[in-house]
């Protein structure tokens, strides 16, 4: 799993909210979509990924439209990786209510439990918000479905992990220094451990990039892929690194991700050069040379067939079509 970590630092993973939600049943809530969860906290949030980590009681989870609910107890996390609307509840039918609003009121006035239901059993949940970059996450993300559940509660590591992240909700304080930095590297590890439990309960012919995640060899060498990318690779030498052969590797690597070491590893510094270009001042050359191109108009041309433009135009576009987002939805640059 050393991989997961490696993957992350690139990602730079950010616990970007928490709030406690004790519901009562019957009770059904809609939670937004990740798109206005973006909008309410900040234009530069990213690819956004909820989770609810039920810490008592029971209740149900499902992506909205779909009408299979994944049954909830004590101790599960639900992640929803790609930002889908959907629905929690627990007891008889009735209408889902819809909790933006709420959120707002999180952002506005530090709202530290949110409270709706008919009176009946109770249901507690802490619920976060990750924000991460939009383009490197999807190297992990794309494996994932719409919504997922794991449970934590089944070893002491697990447990003690949800009361930290209990203890540190419960007893926030935006005035107490390194705060906030504590509930972002504990959402961090919640979802590094939830992907670690997810894949280790993945089928054994499951392919694609969190199966090869799992699996020793492919999991290895996309471990040293991703902490150099920059290294002069070539299959012989991931090979000799992982110990096994050449075509072994080549063939282990098709198997879950359907493609050479070598293509993987172009892909992923094209998108660590985008990330760069986006994000940093650095010049192209700097870029190009940071991601592993020994020239400027080699990583140009590999960067056009990957994105379409050219770098310097890429970052262009990029630039512009953020400072448009921010102004459509933030024309003031306050945060809803």
């Amino acid at each position: 799993m050393e991989v997961l970590s490696e993957v992350l630092k690139a990602v730079k993973l950010d616990g970007a909210l928490f709030y406690n939600a004790e519901f009562s049943a019957p009770w059904c809530a809609r939670s937004i979509d990740a798109r206005t969860v973006t909008s309410y906290l900040s234009p530069n949030s990213g690819h956004v990924i909820m989770f609810h980590l039920l810490t008592e009681g029971r209740g149900y989870a499902h992506v909205e439209g779909d009408d299979r609910p994944l049954p909830l107890n004590a101790g599960d996390i639900v992640i929803v990786p790609h930002g889908d609307a959907h629905i929690l509840g627990n007891g008889p039918s009735v209408t889902a209510v819809d909790r933006a609003q709420v959120l707002k009121q999180v952002l506005s006035q530090g709202l530290k439990v949110s409270r709706m239901g008919g009176g009946g059993e109770l249901t507690k949940f802490v619920c976060g918000y990750l924000s991460c970059d939009p383009e490197l996450s999807r190297v992990f993300l794309g494996g994932l479905p719409p919504i997922l559940k794991v449970s934590i509660r089944d070893d002491t590591s697990g447990q003690w992990l949800e009361n930290s992240i209990r203890y540190s909700v419960d007893n926030a304080d935006a005035s107490r220094p390194g705060g906030e930095t504590v509930l972002a590297k504990l959402s961090e590890v919640l979802f590094v451990e939830t992907l670690r439990r997810y894949i280790a309960l993945l089928p054994e012919e499951q392919t694609g990039w969190l199966a090869g995640v799992r699996d020793p060899e492919v999991g290895k060498a996309l471990a040293l892929l991703h902490r150099k990318p920059a290294h002069p690779w070539t299959i012989a030498a991931l090979a000799s690194e992982v110990g096994i052969s050449r075509s072994v590797l080549a063939e282990r690597f098709r198997r879950y991700l359907s493609k050479t070491p070598m293509a993987y590893l172009t892909g992923w510094r094209l998108q660590l050069g985008a990330q760069m270009l986006k994000s940093t001042s650095r010049s192209v050359m700097e870029i190009a040379a940071e991601v592993g191109y020994e020239s400027e108009p080699s990583f140009n041309r590999a960067f056009k067939r990957e994105f379409g433009l050219p770098p310097a135009r890429f970052r262009r576009h990029s630039k512009s079509a953020r400072s448009r987002t921010v102004r459509h939805e933030n024309p003031r640059g306050v945060i809803a």
